[in-house]
């Protein structure tokens, strides 16, 4: 149900996944325009390809054998962190359990390599799914804000949880 992305048709799904989920969900929290640079920039196949090659682990979920979903991690052994740096599920897949599956993957993953924390940001304005954290755990522990290029910024909330 959850395979490991690093085969070149992998990343290609994954960022065809990437492609579908951030248009029906980002589009009205911050504008076709900044989907389409934060695709490129940070979702394309170029661009998993080389945060591979730079230590993020790439995870890809099922449902029915079909590809529905994705996650990213950020090993951080020094602080004894792991972050979520993408945790994505089709619309036409929500409900299912899908998005919980890959929390507790990396649940799981963090307790058997030592981990003492989760973290990820979540924007500001993306209500359901900090609601959706919170009731997973998660706490709100700082505002943060990224200039990203291009006359952009993620505006974000840095959540945690501990493992």
């Amino acid at each position: 149900m959850i395979k490991t992305v690093t085969s070149k048709s992998a990343i290609k799904i994954t960022a065809q996944l990437a492609h579908s989920i951030w248009n029906q969900h980002y589009v009205p929290i911050i504008g076709q325009d900044q989907v389409d640079y934060m695709i490129e920039k940070f979702q394309s196949e170029t661009a998993i390809t080389q945060q591979i090659q730079e230590g993020y682990q790439y995870f890809m979920i099922e449902h029915q054998s079909r590809p529905c979903g994705y996650l990213a991690l950020v090993p951080n052994p020094v602080e004894g962190k792991i972050m979520i740096s993408k945790i994505y599920v089709d619309s036409h897949y929500r409900g299912l359990g899908l998005g919980l599956a890959l929390l507790d993957f990396t649940v799981k993953k963090a307790q058997n390599e030592g981990f003492k924390t989760i973290w990820l940001t979540v924007n500001k304005y993306n209500t359901h799914s900090i609601q959706w954290y919170e009731k997973q755990g998660f706490q709100i522990k700082e505002k943060v804000e990224f200039d990203i290029g291009n006359g952009f910024i993620m505006d974000d909330y840095l959540l945690e949880k501990p493992v």
